[in-house]
């Protein structure tokens, strides 16, 4: 673990119990003159360092030692409107866009998508702070939806599409807004709708479940 989300980070002093104290103390095993960093979810661009000073059976008491401006982002902006499938798979592959640096993603009911699919974005969150401790990422994924295909293109007209066609992407330098299918992919009538933006697919002869073509293209544009 990078550094530790808490809510209070900032104070001079922490005072650390329940299951934090477990797992910092317990599972980590950190003991007295330990540093460890934390970041508020208040000014997650602040990186605080603190020193366990004292330790007993049920908590532990950490002085602060410093507070610096330390901002951990990908150095591209990659917005993915992706339409929407079984939350579970979802959810698979969230810690993996954290991680790659996913600046946005938009979820779009288009005409194949599964129905009656919840989307839990405060599940969603705990995910991503997992993972954002996990990795060092100082930011959150941005969520957002959109009721069909045709309502996203509108606000976005200049996004790629990710679709079964001849065409592989050789530059993906120019790419910041992406729009990746469900299952089965799009329907005829969002086909005709989406003919005029620029399409591309992966250099694989593979066809790609929908969450595997989504961690794909993220690497790819962002590494």
């Amino acid at each position: 673990m990078i550094y530790v989300l808490n809510d209070e980070a900032g104070e001079q002093t922490l005072h650390i119990r329940g299951e934090l104290y477990k797992y910092l103390i317990k599972a980590r095993r950190h003991k007295e003159g330990d540093e460890i960093s934390f970041r508020s979810r208040e000014k997650l661009e602040i990186l605080h360092r603190y020193r366990v000073d004292t330790l007993d059976s049920r908590s532990a008491e950490l002085a602060l030692i410093s507070s610096e401006l330390y901002e951990v982002k990908s150095n591209k902006s990659l917005h993915i409107g992706w339409c929407v499938i079984d939350a579970n798979s979802i959810e698979k592959v969230l810690p993996s866009l954290c991680e790659i640096g996913v600046k946005r993603v938009s979820f779009i009911s288009c005409q194949r998508s599964q129905k009656n699919i919840k989307l839990d974005f405060k599940r969603f969150t705990r995910i991503i702070e997992a993972s954002m401790q996990q990795s060092g990422r100082s930011n959150y994924i941005e969520f957002d939806t959109y009721r069909s295909v045709e309502e996203f293109i509108a606000k976005f007209p200049d996004t790629n599409v990710f679709d079964f066609c001849d065409d592989t992407l050789q530059d993906y330098s120019d790419v910041r807004t992406v729009l990746i299918g469900c299952e089965g992919g799009f329907s005829p009538k969002e086909r005709e709708l989406l003919s005029s933006l620029k399409r591309f697919r992966l250099n694989t002869p593979m066809v790609l479940r929908s969450e595997s073509a989504v961690v794909a293209i993220a690497s790819k544009i962002l590494f």
